[in-house]
């Protein structure tokens, strides 16, 4: 398998008529149940982010347990999907957006592989967190399928459960953020860490707190992923089917350099 998928909130699974084969892959943090699927006739390997059941909060997420287990498999290429409130005019709820930075508000979750265990530090590069190699196929796809995706946006990741403040919000905003959410961050530096190929699309659900009189509520944001989860299934579907045609392409050029490089 080449290809890993990471499903958020509404995303629980990618199988095609068919039953997905579940691995229990161990790993140092733990086991993770991975299911071997089939995506655009690809064999993939699929992570629900917080269970099939939605029962795993976002700071209780086994980040490095997930990212461990693919790529223990052998996952090169991990596409990730995301609940996203907007701060901006430009995304009202039901855009998609591929994220191309973040900004980590995170505070009680581990977030490195590289802990000092093994007698050495070390550091990644994160000037390009987002994978341009996956991003530009992800935007291929899109206009392959006549999907409206916009290409960049910066995602502000929130330590959650809870929602955020009005004045959160308005500080995001000054900062630079374009939306919020509660899992990008530690994932997409795992896999950074773990030297695969990261890219993630953000389905913008909500408008962020104050943005919109109306109190978010949970329930609101699961229901409309429901809704609009398959666009993204079908997305990523695209990318699976013509991966080796553009790969090596200039435009599909990566700086997902090895740690050891950087």
């Amino acid at each position: 398998m080449e290809f890993g998928v990471i499903g958020g909130t509404g995303f629980y699974g990618v199988c095609e008529g068919e039953e997905a084969e579940t691995l229990r892959v161990e790993t140092r943090y733990g086991v993770v149940e991975v299911d071997r699927a089939r995506l655009g006739g690809v064999e993939v390997a699929f992570v629900a982010r917080h269970g099939k059941e939605h029962s795993v909060p976002p700071h209780r997420v086994n980040y490095r347990g997930n990212m461990a287990a693919l790529r223990e498999l052998g996952i090169r290429n991990v596409l990730a999907s995301a609940a996203v409130g907007s701060m901006s005019e430009e995304l009202p709820p039901g855009s998609l957006v591929v994220l191309t930075q973040f900004l980590d508000f995170t505070r009680n979750r581990p977030s490195t592989f590289f802990d000092g265990e093994e007698g050495e530090v070390r550091h990644v590069d994160m000037t390009e967190p987002y994978c341009a190699h996956l991003r530009a196929e992800l935007q291929a796809a899109a206009e392959e399928l006549g999907e409206k995706v916009r290409p960049e946006g910066t995602y502000v990741c929130a330590e959650g459960p809870r929602f955020e403040t009005a004045a959160e919000i308005e500080m995001f905003k000054k900062l630079s953020g374009d939306v919020v959410g509660m899992t990008s961050v530690p994932e997409v530096v795992l896999a950074r860490e773990a030297e695969m190929c990261y890219a993630a699309v953000g389905i913008v659900t909500n408008w962020a707190a104050g943005v919109s009189k109306e109190p978010l509520k949970h329930d609101a944001v699961s229901a409309f992923m429901d809704r609009q989860t398959p666009r993204v299934r079908e997305l990523f579907r695209e990318v699976v089917k013509t991966h080796r045609e553009v790969a090596g392409t200039p435009q599909a050029t990566c700086t997902c350099r090895p740690c050891k490089e950087g």
